[in-house]
């Protein structure tokens, strides 16, 4: 789905400090957009305002043709149709990769559940806890829980930022792999200008 932002205008309740002021952006169906910027300039914040989680925020969000915030209209998280991979991976430890994958769902949907973890490479770890993941492994659990419930907008912020370089050259490759066999709209925080060379179609600085 394609996203529109426009006029958008945001600073927290306990500072006069705005963060976006007349803030408008265009993401089209199935671009990938990374967001660099340095600490502080509203990367994350950007996320969460578009996923809901912010309810301080003034302006024009739309997914697609539906208008999701707006003076009159505040669509809750829960009914955005948005996946949010969190930095810290936000999994449940005390599911297996299994159940977390599966919580994603409105519908428990077992071939789909299977079709995510082959999409992810997760195969033979479909039993394990968060705790016994490798920090990659963690992190293909909560993108395909992301994934799980069919959205419209795939949010990601810092997704590589607790991992070794190594792994990360790889991951990198991956993740651009399943995004453009989901045709999934994506907007990617991160710090790191290569993370945004390798997967992003457009790059947006703050």
């Amino acid at each position: 789905m394609k996203l529109s932002i426009e006029q958008l205008n945001f600073h927290y309740k306990i500072t006069s400090d705005r963060i976006f002021e007349n803030f408008d952006l265009e993401v089209q169906q199935g671009q990938i957009l990374a967001i660099l910027g340095k600490s502080g300039s509203g990367k994350s914040t950007l996320l969460r305002i578009i996923a809901g989680l912010e309810e301080n925020a003034k302006g024009i969000i739309r997914i697609g043709e539906k208008i999701v915030q707006s003076q009159d209209i505040f669509v809750p998280v829960e009914k955005r149709k948005v996946g949010f991979v969190f930095q810290d991976y936000a999994l449940f430890p005390f599911m297996t990769v299994y159940q977390n994958i599966a919580f994603g769902m409105r519908i428990k949907d077992k071939k789909k559940v299977a079709s995510l973890i082959g999409l992810v490479q997760l195969e033979g770890l479909e039993k394990r806890y968060p705790h016994e993941l490798s920090g990659g492994q963690q992190q293909r659990t909560a993108l395909a829980r992301a994934l799980a419930g069919e959205p419209d907008l795939l949010l990601m912020d810092e997704p590589f930022s607790n991992l070794d370089t190594g792994l990360v050259m790889d991951l990198r490759i991956d993740l651009k792999r399943i995004m453009q066999s989901q045709r999934m709209t994506t907007l990617l925080v991160t710090h790191d200008p290569e993370d945004a060379s390798v997967l992003a179609d457009r790059t947006l600085r703050l």
